[in-house]
C-alpha cells in the first residue's frame, strides 16, 4: 500500500484508525487481545503454571518468558533464578546485573512460539521464576554456603534449575548442590575460557573454580566438553576441548556429534559463559575475547543436543553495563530460551 503526503495531511487519522483496527484483529486471532486487562503482569497475576498469555513487550513485570514469580515448587519442572553476585570476576564487574538483564530481554521470546519449532515449551513444561539467590556481599567467605543452600532448597524437592548469574563462579556451588542429588555430572561448558587454572584452598575466582569441582569429583571429566575455548591452558585435567577456531573450521553439525559422543547417556550439566559468543555477538561481559562463536553457531549447536540428559543449566558472565542495546542479554536470553525447549521436547 503506498501513501501519498495529501493522505497524511487530510486522512492521516483514518488511517491510523484502520491500522489499529487491523493490528487488533490480528492479535485477537492470534489470540492476543491486547485490549484484556486481565492479560496484563501474568508474572504476578497467572493462574496456570502452563501456557501463556499476551502482553506488551515493552511492559509488565519483568520475569523470565513471563512466567509466574513463585516458590511454590509443587507440580513444577524447572526453577528460573537469578544469582546477582560478581565479585569473583578478574576483569569488568557488573554480572550482579545479569539476572535482571536476562529476565527484561525475554520478553519477546516470551510473544512467540519458539523458532525454528513452533511449538510452545509451556504446553507441557511447568515453570516458574523463583527469584534471586539472597548473597550477602560484606560476608565473602559465605557466599559459597549461600548459593549451595539456595540450589538445594529447589533440587529437593525434585525440581531442576535453570540459573543466571552472576560471574561465572557460581557455577561451582551450584555444582555442589547438583552433585549431592545426581552424583557427579558430565559438563558441557560453553565459554572463551577452560576456568581450570591452578586454584588455592578459600579463593573465589571464576577462572579456576572447575579445577576445584574437578578435585571434589563434582565432574565427570571422561565425559565432559568445552567448546569455543580460545585463550591457553597447559592442562586440560582429561576435558575433551572444542576451541572457537576449531568450530570455526567443523562446522556446528560436527561439534553436534562430537558433544553427543563425548557425553553419551551420563547426567549432564550445561552451563553457557556468554563470551563463549564473540564480542560482536556479546560485548557486555567481563572478559571479552576476539575470535569466538558466533549467536549462531551457538544456538545451532545447543539446539542439536536434545537427547542429552541435562539435569541443569546455568547462563553466567552477562555484564549489561558494557552492551549498549541488549545485544548480550538478549543472546543470553535466548541461550535460556532454546534449553527450555530441549526439556519441553523431552517431556512431549
Amino acid at each position: 500500500m503506498s501513501t501519498k503526503i495529501s493522505d497524511l495531511h487530510y486522512g492521516g487519522k483514518e488511517l491510523i484508525d484502520r491500522q489499529f483496527e487491523s493490528d487488533q484483529t490480528i492479535c485477537i486471532q492470534r489470540g492476543n487481545d491486547m485490549s484484556d486487562q486481565s492479560q496484563t503482569d501474568q508474572a504476578f497475576r497467572a493462574d496456570s503454571l502452563y501456557g501463556r498469555a499476551p502482553e506488551m513487550t515493552y511492559s509488565g513485570a519483568m520475569s523470565f518468558l513471563r512466567r509466574k514469580y513463585s516458590r511454590d515448587l509443587a507440580g513444577v519442572d524447572i526453577a528460573i533464578s537469578g544469582i546477582p553476585y560478581d565479585a569473583a570476576t578478574s576483569f569488568r564487574p557488573g554480572a550482579r546485573f545479569g539476572p535482571a538483564a536476562i529476565r527484561a530481554a525475554s520478553t519477546q521470546l516470551a510473544e512467540l512460539l519458539a523458532f525454528p519449532d513452533g511449538i510452545d515449551p509451556f504446553e507441557t513444561l511447568a515453570v516458574v521464576d523463583y527469584g534471586d539467590c539472597s548473597v550477602d556481599y560484606g560476608f565473602q567467605g559465605r557466599i559459597i554456603e549461600q548459593i549451595e543452600a539456595h540450589a538445594l532448597g529447589i533440587l529437593e524437592t525434585g525440581t531442576s534449575m535453570l540459573t543466571f548469574g552472576g560471574d561465572h563462579f557460581v557455577t561451582y556451588p551450584l555444582l555442589r548442590a547438583h552433585a549431592k542429588i545426581h552424583g557427579p555430572v558430565a559438563l558441557v561448558h560453553f565459554d572463551a575460557h577452560t576456568d581450570t587454572w591452578d586454584d588455592e584452598e578459600g579463593r573465589l575466582d571464576h577462572g579456576t573454580m572447575f579445577s576445584r569441582a574437578l578435585k571434589e569429583g563434582l565432574i565427570d571429566a571422561e565425559h565432559s566438553i568445552q567448546i569455543g575455548i580460545r585463550t591457553h591452558n597447559d592442562d586440560t585435567h582429561g576435558i575433551e576441548i572444542l576451541d572457537a577456531p576449531w568450530v570455526h573450521d567443523n562446522k556446528a553439525q560436527t561439534a553436534i556429534e562430537r558433544v553427543l559422543a563425548r557425553v553419551g547417556d551420563k547426567k549432564a550439566y550445561l552451563t553457557f559463559d556468554i563470551d563463549c559468543l564473540d564480542p560482536a555477538f556479546a560485548p557486555g561481559t567481563g572478559t571479552p575475547v576476539a575470535g569466538g562463536l558466533s549467536s549462531a553457531q551457538a544456538l545451532a549447536i545447543l539446539r542439536g543436543l536434545g537427547s542429552l540428559d541435562f539435569i541443569g543449566a546455568d547462563v553466567v558472565e552477562v555484564s549489561p553495563a558494557y552492551d549498549h542495546a541488549q545485544i548480550t542479554a538478549i543472546a543470553a536470553a535466548t541461550v535460556a530460551h532454546d534449553y527450555l525447549v530441549l526439556m519441553a521436547k523431552k517431556k512431549r
